[in-house]
């Protein structure tokens, strides 16, 4: 039976494990450190889960009287429920914000952000007369000049007259073509719905606006300001001589989809999107808005697999799981200070980066008194498989983050210290056995 001392010492070491991401926390507040720490912990985690949880696991059940082929297979299968679990938590709380604590997943999640956000636009885009014509690859750039426009039902746009400020592509709904300057209640001259293009006639000839433009009910248009439309005519000829080409009349009756070339023309340009950088501090900021309980749960659900295993494996000091701890405590550091990091330029402040910490070291200590009450110390096929399902989200933590992070910025050489990581914790994990 688990005493009220092994319970301590386990919430203690689940303590000590985890008071790295406060140590790193601070490190990314005031100073910097090489992520290549990381691909060296990631090594250590790496021995760790072969030697400790895998080999002695199936060791255990061998003990049981399975086989090779038996032990392994339920082994496997404890660690691919645990990546399973990980992975797939990590995601649906990073869709929830919590990307922002590691760049590598947050740049992967931004791109995938704009990809959604520009898919409307690509599909749209494929069905207007005036940008059709262009190779699809070539998309991102006009993707990059064109805002937003709401409009109320009723609204006025422009009167004939007004100079001309840029041109407008219908998204949702529709806008009535009205003539003159004060439009009574009398029959528009035309109605463009989704995909028609107007305004450019002003911005090409230099004249005032020659008709009135009000929605005929709620609408949204993407707009692309005058100066944005000349530089597009300016590098691209066949842009400026569709739009010379097409007037009120032609998007009216012919600014319908292509069939399936326009399908193609979006799947294609789809592909072509980039992540432009002037984006990234805008989308940060919106992300993490709202989002600390995401990013709390995230760091948690990264601590709490090893420090179960830490708190399941501990019976004294003599036999403590040092390979564990020490690839937790190191990775911890620079993947607290990246996190830091990230928070500090989505606008978080210290004493709230300090307080997220603060409420992982809890999770952690936890975690080790959960580990021993509940799977410690015991060769109960339950207990090897739950230290199996650990392991397999700390080895999906190691490929998820820890090793994104170092070669994000160590490039190739991360390879260097992650073999380096692994062989320091065989050597503790040898000395420790064969003594």
């Amino acid at each position: 039976m688990t005493s009220l001392y092994q319970l301590g010492m386990a919430s203690l070491l689940g303590l000590v494990t985890t008071s790295s991401s406060l140590i790193g926390a601070a490190i990314g507040l005031h100073l910097s450190i090489s992520k290549r720490l990381l691909a060296f912990a990631a090594g250590s985690l790496i021995s760790a889960l072969a030697i400790e949880l895998a080999y002695e696991g199936a060791q255990s059940l061998h003990h049981q009287n399975f086989d090779a082929h038996g032990a392994w297979a339920f082994i496997s299968a404890g660690f691919a429920t645990g990546a399973i679990i990980y992975w797939s938590t990590s995601l649906f709380l990073e869709k929830k914000g919590a990307a922002i604590r590691y760049v590598t997943q947050f740049r992967e999640f931004a791109l995938a952000r704009k990809h959604a956000d520009n898919s409307e636009r690509i599909k749209l885009l494929s069905k207007s007369g005036l940008m059709c014509h262009l190779p699809a690859e070539e998309i991102e750039p006009i993707l990059a000049v064109i805002g937003d426009h709401q409009m109320k039902a009723g609204e006025i746009l422009f009167r004939a007259g007004d100079p001309g400020d840029a041109l407008y592509i219908v998204a949702k709904g529709r806008v009535e073509v009205l003539k003159g300057d004060a439009p009574g209640d009398g029959a528009p001259l035309a109605v463009l719905g989704a995909g028609a293009v107007f305004g450019e006639m002003a911005l090409l000839s230099g004249e005032p606006r020659t008709a009135t433009i009000r929605a005929a009910e709620d609408t949204k248009l993407l707009a692309i300001a005058k100066a944005d439309f000349e530089q597009l005519l300016a590098r691209d000829d066949q842009l400026a001589a569709a739009a010379q080409r097409i007037s009120h009349q032609r998007a009216i009756s012919n600014l319908s989809a292509k069939g399936a070339n326009a399908a193609l023309w979006a799947k294609v340009a789809s592909r072509s999107l980039d992540l432009h950088r002037h984006e990234t501090g805008k989308l940060l900021t919106e992300t993490a808005s709202g989002a600390g309980m995401a990013i709390v749960l995230g760091n948690i659900l990264d601590t709490i697999p090893g420090c179960l295993v830490i708190g399941a494996k501990f019976t004294s000091f003599g036999n403590l799981s040092l390979t564990l701890m020490l690839g937790m405590f190191l990775g911890g550091i620079p993947e607290a200070a990246a996190s830091a990091a990230m928070l500090t330029k989505a606008g978080y402040r210290p004493a709230r980066i300090y307080g997220l910490w603060s409420l992982v070291l809890l999770a952690g200590l936890l975690a080790a008194v959960a580990g021993k009450a509940f799977i410690g110390s015991s060769e109960a096929i339950a207990a090897v498989f739950a230290q199996a399902v650990a392991g397999g989200a700390v080895l999906a933590l190691v490929a998820h983050a820890m090793i994104p992070v170092a070669l994000d910025e160590g490039g190739s050489l991360v390879v260097l210290p992650t073999v380096g990581g692994f062989l320091f914790a065989l050597y503790l994990a040898l000395v420790e056995s064969l003594v």
